[in-house]
């Protein structure tokens, strides 16, 4: 019995895979298809992969590699081997009848394939993506139709994608022509701020908690306390003299590497000087 599908989670990797994949299709495909990898735990389906398949396509059939897909799906295996085929996708905004074609041999790769299609005509100025299950509708023991009904998706992050994507926004702002690169130290001094804002509003929601502003939540309080929990506890003698050990180590290698360069100067200066020498002599 196929489990019903709640949720399905897709990582930004994924999108932007499809959208590489659509923008190096060729001149004569109208659309890209793909084999989408990830996980299915207790009806929540997690997309973090996913690689093209080559196809041909026509008003009255459609043919794809199936094994070039079976080997593609090989090799992914071969690095996470636990990911698995959980659907496919497809670019444009309409469901074809060539669709419920290539939907019956994904249904024969995994149970309750999922179907993604990504808005690539952009006709509205937004790309839009869509999840779908398929579900057959009719009298039972008679001739049967299908039907791909919507299922809720939603954009899904690991800390380095958002990291990633929070630097992609931010070159995307209007009147901002050059890339600032940020030192280390910049760096830390804004991840340092906003840990202090997030502290901040943490602290805020306690105390709104204890004076009855707002009812507290259980779930939130078990998420803080193993939190807190997970903090290394250290005295303050302790983590200052933890942190200029590591500052002695840090000026010692900043003093040694200046001692290396000066050493290299003195080296090519000696060098070149004894070249002119002995080329007067």
């Amino acid at each position: 019995m196929a489990v019903s599908l709640k949720v399905v989670n897709i990582h930004p990797v994924v999108l932007f895979s499809i959208v590489d994949s659509y923008e190096r299709r060729t001149d004569d495909a109208a659309r890209v298809i793909g084999t989408l990898l990830g996980t299915c735990i207790q009806g929540v389906v997690e997309v973090t992969n996913c690689f093209c398949v080559p196809h041909n396509e026509s008003e009255d059939e459609v043919a794809v590699d199936m094994e070039f897909a079976k080997n593609m799906f090989e090799l992914h295996k071969k690095v996470n081997s636990w990911e698995n085929i959980v659907g496919w996708y497809a670019t444009g905004r309409d469901i074809t009848g060539h669709s419920v074609l290539i939907h019956d041999y994904y249904s024969r790769e995994c149970q309750n394939p999922i179907h993604v299609t990504v808005d690539t005509t952009m006709v509205d100025l937004n790309m839009s993506v869509k999840t779908w299950v398929r579900q057959n509708m009719g009298v039972p023991d008679k001739s049967q139709g299908t039907v791909f009904i919507p299922i809720p998706m939603k954009i899904s992050f690991h800390q380095p994608e958002k990291v990633a994507m929070d630097a992609l926004i931010r070159e995307t702002e209007p009147n901002r022509k050059t890339i600032e690169l940020t030192t280390d130290l910049q760096y830390v001094s804004k991840a340092s701020g906003k840990l202090q804002e997030m502290l901040t509003r943490v602290l805020q929601y306690v105390d709104d908690i204890l004076s009855g502003k707002i009812q507290a939540d259980n779930q939130i309080g078990r998420f803080l306390m193993n939190l807190v929990s997970n903090v290394p506890k250290l005295q303050p003698d302790e983590f200052d003299e933890m942190l200029n050990n590591s500052m002695k180590d840090l000026l010692m290698v900043v003093y040694l590497s200046g001692l290396i360069e000066t050493q290299l100067t003195l080296n090519e200066k000696l060098t070149l000087s004894k070249a002119a020498n002995a080329v007067a002599v």
